[in-house]
């Protein structure tokens, strides 16, 4: 059994879960507003970013989708500019892109008139375009109206994301997956690893992304949400001359999923994705990768359930993209209608980390929590990456306001 024993010194002042870019970029920033703070991260993995951070679109998200004043407009705004700052100043390879985000359908262009708005509000320049300007961009793509946003970009968050933490000074600790945490509110936090390590801190930070809530649990505290994972699918694109830069469709303003989108990345490949389908496992890549456990966790949360109720008819068509190659493409044309089953070759999945809450409503907005000696983040997905360097300072600062008052 691991507990926090009376008399024993600590081994961090801060110890931190999780080894994304979220979980570093809180460390960074602890490094950052306090100078001496000793922090340590626990990574189950070998190394950083394998998992949300390393497996996305690796774009710089501009902000546009959010809600005005939400913290993932508030934060997606600010880090994007932060981020492009940090990779030029650290050399980390990156490049203000732009993208369009395209209507196909009449149906879509009071939605793409809302982003225009919501753009604005959020303070982001944006060019509306007509039908014939489109190709001034994108010759290869069509559609019926198109707005362009400068501020969008690309990067290499993975290699962010361990620049955060070599910049931090933080102890990083790879395969150190937790087993049992131990919370004294009058003490501390005592983590046990699997292998056998104990580590003790003051304050406790849960970064953990796909395993947030589960973490949150064994400290001791009730998340209210669970994580339910959806993979998303993507393929990278042969003729990547079809596509110069960043193509998005109009997103279904009910889901937090941007849908299939066209992305030139820093390598010059260009992928194309992701769907968004219910994973078998946290950690579930493909449709092969089952965890019962894990599976059962998601089953038994009513959530899961009533979500499943009220997005049936979206979802089918997600399952559909991902069984079917020839539907997959079909989704595709409508944005660019050159491209051929053919041109599509099966890239790396990724896996979201989505809150649900108990009655099936899926958490939108960044979700972060405090219990005693614990500070949660219990949902940062999409634009987290983006956002990671001002979610890492006000997830430092709760837990530095913390550590000055134990």
């Amino acid at each position: 059994m691991v507990q926090v024993s009376a008399g024993v010194a600590h081994d961090c002042d801060v110890l931190v879960v999780g080894g994304g870019i979220v979980g570093l970029s809180t460390a960074y920033a602890i490094s950052r507003a306090a100078p001496g703070t000793r922090v340590t991260v626990l990574e189950k993995e070998a190394g950083a970013a394998r998992h949300q951070t390393g497996r996305n679109s690796g774009v710089i998200h501009s902000g546009i989708y959010y809600r005005p004043g939400s913290l993932k407009a508030r934060y997606a705004v600010k880090g994007a500019a932060e981020m492009v700052k940090f990779c030029a100043e650290y050399g980390v390879a990156h490049a203000v892109t732009g993208k369009l985000i395209v209507a196909t359908e009449r149906a879509e262009l009071p939605r793409l008139h809302a982003l225009v708005q919501r753009g604005r509000e959020n303070g982001i320049p944006v060019r509306e375009l007509g039908a014939a300007q489109i190709g001034e961009y994108e010759p290869e793509v069509r559609g019926l109206a198109a707005i362009h946003v400068g501020t969008t970009g690309v990067c290499d968050f993975a290699g962010v994301a361990r620049q955060l933490g070599e910049a931090s000074g933080a102890e990083i600790r790879y395969g150190a997956r937790v087993e049992r945490i131990d919370r004294r509110p009058e003490r501390g936090v005592a983590v046990l690893t699997a292998r056998g390590d104990v580590v003790r801190g003051r304050v406790l930070v849960n970064c953990a992304g796909l395993y947030c809530d589960e973490i949150a649990r064994l400290a001791g505290d009730e998340p209210g949400m669970r994580i339910v994972p959806f993979r998303g699918e993507y393929y990278e694109l042969a003729r990547r001359e079809l596509v110069r830069g960043l193509v998005y469709p109009v997103p279904d303003p009910a889901f937090p999923f941007l849908g299939v989108h066209l992305t030139r990345g820093i390598d010059g490949g260009v992928h194309i994705g992701p769907n968004a389908v219910p994973a078998l496992a946290r950690e579930g890549y493909g449709w092969g990768v089952v965890r019962p456990r894990e599976l059962a966790g998601t089953l038994a949360w009513p959530g899961a359930w009533a979500l499943a109720r009220r997005h049936w008819r979206y979802g089918g068509g997600e399952l559909r993209r991902s069984v079917s190659k020839r539907a997959f493409t079909a989704a595709v044309r409508r944005l660019l209608p050159a491209v051929t089953e053919a041109d599509l070759v099966p890239a790396a999945a990724g896996v979201r980390a989505q809150a649900v809450l108990r009655d099936g409503s899926l958490v939108d907005d960044f979700l972060i929590k405090e219990g005693a000696r614990t500070v949660h983040v219990l949902n940062a997905p999409s634009p987290a990456a983006t956002a990671s360097l001002p979610i890492g300072r006000e997830v430092a600062r709760r837990a530095l306001e913390m550590l000055g008052s134990v």
